[in-house]
């Protein structure tokens, strides 16, 4: 397993986790100062300031990105709906290609309408099936721009995504590969935040191995947590085992950016230096 100790060079902070401090140009600049050299931005945020502007910046600050969030939502009620979605998501790719990211984060989506609290449709097959072919017709576009996009995964009680397992993702893979008839450019953004409970979840790390996981994002589960969406647990502050994690996913293969993501109405009220500072001391730690 490597050594993360003496050093944080394999660190990338989704910007989720520092989205309340400052605008994308100035997470790009802390990050700069405090030696992290890879972010995960989010695309609200780089819309806010210019996709242009961005790029610049980081390539002035001398930032790489790990991955791009997020693509997906594919669930619709009608043709119309499904048809945004996959517009939409052909942007998110077009927009990963000119930052320079090498994969887009998919958060899938979930039974149609359940985000506003009312669900248009208990049918979750259905919302399964359109989620594989927005997957696959996504995909095709992707393989046209270079970019590959990981399947990110939810647990089923924040009701953003249909995936309930790392096991139905790794299913989902297969099931759009058998439809486009290549491999190579979809897998896995595995979140411990998600997974860490699932007792199968060793094997699927290592049945997913080293081609279709793609991307690793860390936090920790609080006890209790009073907020499923927005009160993730810096990494040592909750109950997740994560240096096992840690272990499995390099023994699987994986050898990529470890990505800091939490959202959390604590985190976001500190100041965002130290904010990244305790993220370098528990990746190096706890990690």
């Amino acid at each position: 397993m490597r050594d993360f100790s003496t050093d944080h060079r394999w660190l990338s902070i989704n910007t989720a986790t520092v989205r309340k401090q400052a605008d994308l140009i100035g997470i790009i600049e802390a990050c700069a100062r405090a030696g992290i050299r890879a972010i995960d931005p989010w695309r609200d945020q780089v819309q806010a300031v210019g996709l242009q502007r961005v790029a610049r910046q980081l390539g002035d600050a001398g930032v790489t990105l790990s991955g791009y969030c997020r693509g997906g939502f594919f669930t619709a009620t009608d043709a119309a709906g499904l048809q945004a979605a996959l517009e939409d998501n052909r942007r998110a790719i077009d927009e990963a290609k000119a930052l320079g990211s090498p994969c887009v984060v998919l958060v899938v989506g979930s039974l149609p309408g359940a985000l506003s609290g009312q669900p248009a449709s208990k049918d979750i097959a259905l919302a399964r099936r359109q989620v594989t072919d927005g997957i696959a017709a996504t995909l095709e576009y992707a393989r046209k721009a270079g970019r590959r996009s990981p399947s990110s995964r939810c647990i089923p009680c924040r009701r953003r995504t249909v995936p309930a397992s790392t096991r139905w993702s790794r299913r989902s893979i297969f099931a759009t590969r058998s439809i486009q008839g290549r491999t190579g450019m979809l897998g896995v953004a595995l979140d411990a935040y998600h997974v860490w409970w699932d007792p199968k979840l060793e094997a699927q790390i290592a049945r997913a191995g080293r081609e279709r996981l793609l991307a690793y994002h860390v936090c920790d589960w609080l006890v209790p947590t009073r907020d499923l969406l927005n009160d993730r647990g810096m990494m040592g502050d909750g109950i997740v085992e994560l240096r096992k994690l840690r272990g499995w996913v390099e023994s699987a293969g994986y050898n990529g950016p470890v990505e800091v993501e939490i959202f959390s109405e604590h985190w976001w009220s500190q100041p965002i230096d130290r904010v990244l500072a305790v993220c370098i001391e528990r990746f190096r730690s706890i990690v």
